[in-house]
């Protein structure tokens, strides 16, 4: 069975830290890239980083240099490091992998990341 389950949400002041924390099972998860992506209240939900098999990273402009994801093949992990983090930072947080070669697509149930005063 599939699993995709994510950890680490709360409220955080802004300026504050998070790291969030998806644990799967039930596939390869080295052969998986993975992604973190958010969704706030009426909004679409937003890729915001993404990390290839091979380790490579890329992110959202509005991310880029506050956010940082990192995965542990061993541990069956993937992690999103959140500094400096900003009110129009909050929403729900998923975490997804994706096989491009034959077009699986996993999620997570999200969890909640809500910074505020």
């Amino acid at each position: 069975q599939v699993q995709l389950v994510e950890s680490g949400g709360g409220l955080v002041q802004p300026g504050g830290s998070l790291r969030l924390s998806c644990a799967a099972s039930g596939f390869t998860f080295s052969m998986y890239t993975m992604r973190w992506y958010r969704q706030a209240p009426g909004k679409e939900r937003e890729l915001v980083a993404t990390i290839t098999r091979a380790g490579g990273t890329t992110y959202a402009d509005s991310v880029k240099g506050r956010f940082t994801i990192s995965r542990d093949n061993a541990k069956s992990m993937v992690y999103l490091q959140m500094n400096s983090l900003k009110p129009e930072d909050t929403a729900v947080y998923y975490c997804n992998g994706y096989h491009f070669a034959i077009k699986l697509d996993y999620w997570g149930q999200g969890t909640q990341v809500t910074v505020s005063a």
